[in-house]
């Protein structure tokens, strides 16, 4: 089973399983979220431990951007322009759904699908950066480009234009620094990305800590 799919099968149904949960339980999301992905993690282990394979488990927890081959550069290209595709195609419904819920169901789409779509998608994100950053660090990279460009615009459009360019400027600049100090890759990209975000917290021309401090 390819490594990607089997990321993909277990992403999915650990959102399943956190979806059937939170709707039979009376159970927060987050400790639902915790339960199963801590669970689904050492499931993972277990596998690791007992099923032969080529790949490291080092490189699944914090990956190998230097070592991915043709065959991953492909497969992440794959996923990244399927995840782009559903999100054109879906687009107006997910940022309704996503901003106001109760107005998108009531005028009848089908929220119940979209739910489910956002987090597959977000599946498929994180397989395609497991094989860059690794499970672990997988997160930083799905939260901080957004956190960061929600700290700088109130306008959606440009908040998507302004997290992927971070996106894109803390991949580069952390392979660079990960070459010049020969250190993690993974760990590079990441701190990068969170001085970028800790500049956002502090500069930002609306939100920033520092024109907050500065209003009267």
């Amino acid at each position: 089973l390819p490594f990607a799919l089997g990321a993909f099968v277990f992403g999915v149904g650990s959102v399943a399983a956190i979806g059937f949960i939170k709707q039979k339980t009376r159970l927060k999301e987050d400790t639902v979220i915790g339960l199963v992905f801590t669970g689904f993690f050492a499931l993972g282990l277990i596998l690791v431990s007992k099923v032969r394979s080529s790949i490291d488990l080092l490189h699944i927890l914090f990956g190998n951007v230097l070592g991915i081959s043709q065959a991953d550069i492909h497969q992440t290209l794959g996923i990244s322009l399927l995840v782009l595709l559903v999100l054109l195609v879906f687009r107006r419904d997910l940022i309704l759904f996503c901003f106001d819920p109760s107005h998108a169901r009531s005028i009848g789409i089908n929220t119940g699908f979209l739910h489910y779509l956002l987090l597959a998608v977000l599946s498929l994100a994180a397989v395609a950066g497991l094989q860059t950053v690794g499970i672990i660090l997988v997160v930083a990279m799905l939260v901080t480009p957004g956190a960061s460009a929600y700290l700088l615009t109130d306008r959606f459009d440009r908040m998507t234009q302004i997290a992927v360019a971070s996106g894109v400027l803390s991949s580069i600049m952390g392979i660079y620094l990960s070459y010049f100090i020969d250190a993690s890759t993974a760990g590079c990209i990441v701190v990068v990305q969170t001085l970028l975000f800790l500049l956002a917290m502090v500069f930002a021309p609306k939100h920033g800590l520092l024109r907050r401090s500065l209003r009267p």
